[in-house]
């Protein structure tokens, strides 16, 4: 069973950054471990419906950005740490929200949460004005 644990939410400026780590442990029903699957950042805002931020394929050779936050995020991985990251610059008050991590074991690359099969506990991000 995968378990991914959130890290590195907090309060910040309008302006500032953040740096949200997930680390992921144990394989997938498919035995994929982390090297093999896509794995993607959501983000539930206030009264809103959980949406993907960002995404990264299992190679790390592509990702997806939702338009909300291109030239401002970037997801990376670090297959040999089993830890997938999330950094974010020139924050929003919009930005904020709780952030989870999750894993796309069957590779789909879609943005439907429904796709994506294994959830941290989320990290909160708060951006103050």
């Amino acid at each position: 069973q995968v378990q991914l644990v959130e890290s590195g939410g907090g309060l910040v400026q309008a302006g500032g950054s953040l740096r949200l780590s997930c680390a992921a442990s144990g394989r997938t029903s498919s035995g994929r471990t982390f090297s093999g699957y896509n794995m993607g950042w959501f983000r539930r805002a206030p009264g809103k419906e959980r949406e993907l931020v960002a995404a990264i394929t299992w190679s790390g050779t592509s990702t997806y950005y939702a338009d909300s936050v291109k030239g401002r995020f970037a997801i990376s991985r670090d297959n040999a740490e089993n830890t997938m990251y999330l950094q974010m610059n020139t924050l929003k008050p919009e930005d904020t929200g709780e952030y989870y991590c999750a894993v796309d074991q069957w590779r789909l690359w879609n943005m439907d949460p429904k796709t994506y099969e294994y959830w941290g506990q989320g990290t909160q991000v708060t951006v103050s004005s």
